[in-house]
Order: structure tokens, then C-alpha cells, then sequence
């Protein structure tokens, strides 16, 4: 049942990514399903690998940009469906056959291991609000079911929220959903060019667990027909437990209507799901970005090698091939474990196909277009004439990789506590929504890893160690290590419940390549930074 209230709050709005469809009232709106997801195993699964309701017109894969697939998101169509501003509760969704032993055993294990149910509304993740306390913690989807003492029990009724922006009013939206008070709703009689648009910004869904009354379900033999009763569906109660050879009813409510003030025109913001393509647009900027990879390692090959051209193009294929090959080996080796599981996450091989060519395709080439110009570009002269006799190095103190090592835990003091949000966000399913603060905290990275640098480097010039390159790359690319210790800390403490070697073996596997991309980009600009200060430095230099 649809209610009509006024509130002063606003917390649906849209984010750059996509452009979002404008409705009238009485238009379909239809939820799609992605794969089930789980904290406790981080291994997705199809929704139709567990005996849910299907769409009476049958399941269809949703098109999937580059960044999806890589991620493990499979999107389906629902047989969830309603109407833009219009009221519907006590939907009858369908009851499925008795479950077997087999599907009995799959249902209650994909309970115990805290699989969520994953959907999604005009490309907006649905969002469950649970009340801790004081506050609201927000959480993507809604779990299957519930375990309690030893009694399994299933969520088969979901009460929808919608939010929607009116394009003829600025500045306000309109919450729509199901509740109470049906009757409080205006009705809208316009038509032609005067009917008001509305466009989704918001999705929200409580789950509940119903035992349904089996005479009202005789009669009920049509998906979306009107359940005969009141559905009563109250926070921390359940009472659909699922048992062997027993059918399992589910239903659904649109909830009800309010209007809500928020800065939607002010702040310019656009749709927040654009699943995939951070992803896909990482791999066009890296694929783009090669030409500037070959040129400038080629030319700063040619510079310590004192302006000799020869073997460039044995530096633009180890730019173009030492990354992207460690990738692929680790993305493969992982991607065996996940078919063996029958995931979703699973990259398919056509893609894999489409990987390898987009590498030796585009970006390799790329990268040797890059690496030629550099080889034709002049290198950077010294600014004094350097010694064609190595200089002895002076012994040391203190070994000097000791303080290269120990240089990473500075710029990782400026992201430590940022790193548990962004964490929480990845392998706990929770809303990362604070970017501004994220971008002053890649800044102050950058800065600290160009200052730790510098000093390292000045320090090693005051003992006369010129070998200062490599170290001035691992000082500040050695947050890396730290941050990889940061991450079994917190698959040990933060991840408890992270069941099984595969699982592990996942997370470490994507841990590694998150730490080894960071650590090449920390590195390359403490390796910059101080190449920059010792240029100018010697620059400075008056020989009499």
C-alpha cells in the first residue's frame, strides 16, 4: 500500500555514470537479478542456481559490458514487476515445487554461508537498511535466509521501496513502495505532452519470512494474481522454515508514496551504477596509456645509458608484457579454481580470447609506438660530466635496504585507516560513498611518496651511494608490502567467517595483484620524483 507523507531529508540521488530512462505514471518498471554474492566465500553464484521463482517469459541474460564480466556479475531478468507511481501490495510471485534433498541441501548451505540476493532497478543496486542501536547501516541486496537454532528459514516476501524524481518540480522527488493508507495517493489524470516525468533514484527492499496460508495458495494459480489475505510482515520475525519435500510460496508489496526535498538539480549527480565500467574504463586508459609507458621508458633507458638507442625494443616489450603477463597468469591460475566451483565469477574463455587480443592487438602495439618515438626522442643530458670508472660505494653503517623497507610505512600511515573502509566496501558487500575524501588521500599519498623518496635518495648521496635508482623506487613502492601485511591482518581478524581454501586462495590471489599495481605506481613516482631532484640538484652545481 502506497502512503503519502512530506520529509525533509533526502537520501536517493544519482552519480556520474549513466543516464537514467524517465517514466510516466502506469509504466512498467522491471528488476533485474544478479549473481548471489557472500562475504563468508566470495564465490557468486548464478540467482537461478536456487530454487526461486523464474519470469513467466522465460530467463534472459542481460548484455554485459567488459568490466561486468571480469567482476562475476551476470544480470537476468525477474519475474519482479511493477508500475511507475502506481499502488500494488499482496502480490502472488509463485510456489514452487517440493524441494528435493538436493535442492534442500543447496538452499540451506548457500544460507549458512550468508549469500545475498543481489537486484537491481533501472540500473540502481536494491539497498536493506538494519537498524544497529541508534543508526542505519546500509548493506547492497538482501540474504537469503536465516538460521535460527538449528531451524532454517527463508525470506520469500520483499516489500519494495522506490524513489523517484518528478522532472517538473526542481529540487523534489517522490518515494514509492508499499505500505499503508492506499487511499492517501492522489491520482494523476493528465495525458499527452502534460504528463509528468519521473525517473528512479532510489531502491530500496526489506525481506521478511512468511509461512503462507496453504488454502489461500489453492486458488492462486497465476503469477501476479492478488493474495486473498494481509500479508503481515514484521522486523525479526520468521516464520517460513523450509523442510525436505515441502513447496516454498513467495510474494512481494510496491510500499508506499511520499515526497522527499533533496539537492538533485544543485548537485548534478547522475546514476551511482554503472557496474563494470570502472573496470572496462581501467583497461582502455591502460591500453591508451601504453604509448606514454613506451615512450617514457625507452627514453629514460636511453638516458642511463647515456643516449644509446640500441635494444629499445627490448624495453618496450618487457613495459608492454611484465604486467599485463603477470595478470593474466594469476587471473588464469584463479579462474581455474572458480570453474571448478561452477561460479559466476568465473571469467568465460571467449573472454579470455577477447583479453589476449586487446593486449596484443592494441596494446602492445601502443607501446611500441610509444617506445619508437622515444627511441627517436633526444634523452635527457646530464648536467656534469659523470666518471667512466665506478666510484666505490663507502661501507655502510646500517644496510640501506634496511631503510628502503622501512621508508613504505610513512605513506602507508596516510592511507591505513581509509584502507578499511575501501576494504569493507570490496569483500563485505558495504557502501563506499565517501569519494572526496578518498581523492585528498591519494593526493597526500603521492606526496608522501615523492617526499620519502627524496629524502631517502639525498641521504644515500650523502654517504656517496649513487646507486640511489632502484632504491628510490622501493622506498616509496615498498607501501606495497605493507599494505599486503595490512591485508592478511584483515583476512584474519575482519574475515573470520571466510570459509574454505578456495575462497583464501581468491583473496589472496586479487590481494597480490592489488599490492603489485600499487606498488609499481608508488614506485614510478618516488623513481620520478627523485630523478627530478638529483637533475636539479647537480644542475645547481658551479664547477669552477
Amino acid at each position: 500500500m502506497l502512503i503519502c507523507s512530506i520529509s525533509q531529508l533526502g537520501y536517493g540521488f544519482y552519480l556520474p555514470g549513466s543516464y537514467p530512462h524517465k517514466y510516466v505514471v502506469g509504466d512498467p518498471l522491471s528488476v533485474k537479478v544478479n549473481s548471489l554474492t557472500s562475504i563468508d566465500t566470495e564465490i557468486p553464484y548464478s540467482y537461478y542456481s536456487l530454487p526461486f521463482c523464474h519470469p513467466p517469459e522465460g530467463v534472459k541474460d542481460s548484455r554485459e559490458n567488459l568490466g561486468e564480466l571480469l567482476m562475476g556479475d551476470r544480470i537476468e531478468n525477474s519475474p519482479y514487476k511493477f508500475k511507475m507511481y502506481t499502488n500494488e501490495t499482496e502480490i502472488f510471485l509463485c510456489q514452487t515445487k517440493s524441494l528435493s534433498s538436493d535442492e534442500y541441501k543447496l538452499l540451506t548451505n548457500r544460507i549458512d554461508e550468508i549469500y545475498q540476493v543481489n537486484l537491481i532497478l533501472d540500473n540502481l543496486p536494491a539497498i536493506r537498511y538494519i537498524k544497529r542501536d541508534s543508526y542505519y547501516v546500509r548493506w547492497t541486496g538482501y540474504p537469503i535466509g536465516i538460521k535460527v537454532e538449528d531451524v532454517y528459514y527463508v525470506f520469500n516476501h520483499l516489500k519494495f521501496t522506490v524513489l523517484v524524481h518528478k522532472y517538473e518540480e526542481t529540487n523534489v522527488a517522490s518515494v514509492m513502495g508499499t505500505g499503508d493508507a492506499a487511499e492517501m495517493i492522489p491520482s494523476v489524470k493528465k495525458s499527452g505532452p502534460d504528463v509528468p516525468g519521473y525517473m528512479v533514484v532510489g531502491f530500496e527492499v526489506t525481506p521478511c519470512s512468511v509461512r503462507h496460508n496453504p488454502e489461500s495458495l489453492k486458488n492462486l494459480k497465476e503469477t501476479y494474481a492478488k493474495y486473498p489475505s494481509k500479508i503481515a510482515c514484521e522486523d525479526n520475525m520468521v516464520t517460513m522454515a523450509i523442510k525436505e519435500n515441502e513447496p516454498v510460496a513467495f510474494t512481494y508489496e510496491i510500499l508506499g508514496m511520499a515526497i522527499v526535498t533533496i539537492m538533485f538539480a544543485a548537485l548534478g549527480f547522475m546514476s551511482p551504477a554503472s557496474r563494470g565500467t570502472l573496470v572496462t574504463g581501467m583497461l582502455i586508459f591502460y591500453m591508451v596509456l601504453g604509448v606514454l609507458a613506451g615512450y617514457v621508458a625507452v627514453r629514460m633507458w636511453r638516458t642511463i645509458f647515456c643516449g644509446d638507442h640500441r635494444g629499445w625494443v627490448s624495453v618496450s616489450w618487457q613495459v608492454a608484457c611484465f604486467f599485463p603477463g603477470i595478470a593474466f597468469l594469476v587471473l588464469f591460475t584463479l579462474n581455474f579454481l572458480l570453474w571448478g566451483s561452477q561460479s559466476t565469477g568465473a571469467i568465460p574463455f571467449f573472454l579470455f580470447v577477447i583479453l589476449i587480443l586487446l593486449w596484443f592487438c592494441i596494446s602492445v602495439p601502443l607501446t611500441f609506438v610509444g617506445g619508437y618515438f622515444g627511441a627517436k626522442a633526444p634523452h635527457i643530458e646530464y648536467p656534469v660530466r659523470t666518471n667512466q670508472i665506478p666510484r666505490e660505494i663507502p661501507p655502510q653503517k646500517y644496510p640501506s635496504w634496511l631503510l628502503v623497507l622501512g621508508a613504505g610505512t610513512l605513506p602507508f600511515g596516510t592511507l591505513f585507516i581509509e584502507l578499511f573502509f575501501i576494504m569493507s566496501s570490496i569483500w563485505m558487500g558495504r557502501v563506499y560513498y565517501v569519494f572526496g575524501f578518498l581523492f585528498v588521500v591519494l593526493i597526500l599519498l603521492v606526496v608522501v611518496c615523492a617526499e620519502v623518496s627524496l629524502v631517502l635518495t639525498y641521504m644515500h648521496l650523502c654517504v656517496e651511494d649513487w646507486k640511489w635508482w632502484w632504491k628510490s623506487f622501493f622506498a616509496s613502492g615498498s607501501v606495497a608490502l605493507y599494505i599486503f601485511l595490512y591485508s592478511i591482518n584483515y583476512l584474519v581478524f575482519d574475515l573470520k567467517s571466510l570459509s574454505g581454501p578456495v575462497s583464501a586462495t581468491l583473496y589472496m590471489g586479487y590481494s597480490f595483484l592489488m599490492v603489485l599495481t600499487i606498488m609499481l605506481a608508488t614506485g614510478t613516482v618516488g623513481f620520478l620524483s627523485s630523478f627530478w631532484f638529483v637533475h636539479y640538484l647537480f644542475s645547481s652545481v658551479k664547477l669552477d
